[in-house]
């Protein structure tokens, strides 16, 4: 079975590989600052955390500062229908250059609240609403750059083109990591808990006008017939490709969990259970990431020879069977060496997962309600896996049962697997 009607502007398939290539570039560097923006606020937590909350233990802190990390993903299915709406019914440049927009005001918000000491109780609300703010931002960014550069790529490197997703998604993590180092080189430890993390959500909010000025540039690659359709970027025209947004759900459920579990939660994983110091548990992550972001090409190009499926099927599997045994190993550490090969053994899993997580989702819905299709499911299982992750782990910690955790992840992946074996392969069916 093949799907029909394949829509795409004649703008798009006269684009040349030198074209199409700068429009990855433009539409990724958004993505890029967009989470940079976004997990500035999990790496300096452990600087800020005290600012915004009465005095406390570093635990009871860093949980409530990651409760608000969590509350800022659960604005991401809102995110998602307004942006994907737009996306699906005006065109994706539209889409994205309103939500560069939103993040620039919720970073730079952030980069100037007073703390706790100053406002009280006020505090802790204002940073609340400016998480709501960048969570509802990036809600409509995923599934709108998703889908734009997945109709962008070239037909025979979809997955190569369309791994440049989350090179720059890791590339944010990456650049607020290594803004991070930058910064513990040159402040001291008290300069960083007073000030010095301030620093990252006001560059943040600059790159974000930069980026807006290049995604001016872009080509939309809606099709007019497709977004003129009464249930373009509908929940109505949604319902009719049900199988998909469910599928789709499955998939982010594990993947999502596995991701922010070994990248942003990682980071404090070190520092409350393995026991490194901060700057080590930063410097190793660190370079972690940057060794992730630098084979997602590797493994987006591997699915355009084998099949999404395959890519899928065999992250489920890995990370069934690896999750628990990597996650005990890390604790059990004895080096730093260690330490760095156990998380580069579950990143180089997980890469079969984020490499292509945005071209799968793209390939099983039609234009009038793709990047609704992609961005809502995938938001819905983001926001209750992916960004209660660091606080589910915490609160587990703090009741003494942390090993749970680890088996939550193995179980949620296994989900995964699932909704892997019941997708199509993209060599016989796809809607792009």
């Amino acid at each position: 079975m093949t799907y029909p009607t394949k829509q795409q502007p004649q703008a798009i398939a006269s684009l040349t590989t030198a074209q199409r290539i700068r429009a990855i570039f433009a539409s990724s560097s958004g993505n890029l600052v967009e989470w940079y923006d976004f997990y500035a606020y999990s790496f300096s937590a452990v600087y800020f955390a005290h600012a915004f909350f009465p005095k406390g233990n570093p635990t009871s802190q860093l949980l409530q500062t990651a409760a608000i990390f969590a509350v800022g993903f659960f604005m991401r299915p809102i995110g998602s229908w307004y942006f994907g709406r737009i996306a699906d019914k005006v065109g994706r440049k539209h889409s994205m250059l309103l939500a560069i927009m939103m993040m620039c005001a919720g970073s730079l918000m952030i980069a100037v609240l007073p703390t706790y000491d100053s406002i009280g109780i006020a505090a802790p609300v204002l940073l609340l609403v400016a998480r709501l703010i960048q969570g509802f931002s990036v809600g409509g960014e995923y599934g709108t750059a998703a889908t734009y550069m997945s109709e962008v790529a070239d037909e025979k490197k979809r997955g190569f083109f369309s791994s440049f997703q989350y090179v720059t998604l890791i590339g944010g993590q990456l650049l607020a990591s290594l803004m991070l180092v930058l910064l513990m080189t040159q402040l001291s430890d008290a300069q960083m808990h007073d000030w010095g993390w301030r620093i990252p959500f006001g560059i943040g909010a600059v790159l974000a006008l930069v980026v807006l000025y290049l995604r001016r540039t872009l080509v939309e690659s809606a099709d007019q017939n497709a977004t003129k359709r009464h249930d373009a970027g509908t929940i109505k025209g949604l319902v009719q490709h049900a199988k998909s947004f469910w599928i789709v759900l499955g998939l982010t459920a594990g993947g999502s969990l596995a991701f922010y579990t070994f990248t942003t939660y990682m980071q404090k994983y070190l520092i409350n259970t393995v026991h490194l110091s901060k700057s080590n548990a930063t410097s190793l992550m660190t370079w972690a990431l940057l060794v992730f972001m630098l084979v997602q090409p590797v493994f987006g190009a591997l699915s355009d020879k084998i099949g999404r499926r395959n890519n899928m099927l065999a992250f489920g599997l890995l990370g069934m069977l690896t999750s628990i045994p990597i996650m005990i190993g890390l604790k059990e550490a004895t080096s730093h060496a260690l330490a760095f090969g156990l998380i580069m053994c579950a990143l180089l899993w997980v890469s079969l997962y984020t490499s292509i997580s945005g071209i799968v989702k793209a390939e099983l819905f039609p234009m009038e309600v793709r990047a609704l299709g992609v961005g809502l499911s995938y938001a819905i299982a983001n926001s209750i896996f992916g960004g209660s992750a660091e606080y589910v782990a915490l609160q587990l910690k703090d009741w003494g049962h942390e090993e749970w955790f680890f088996g939550y992840v193995a179980i949620m992946i296994g989900i995964s697997f699932i909704a892997s074996w019941l997708m199509p392969d993209n060599r016989k069916t796809s809607r792009l």
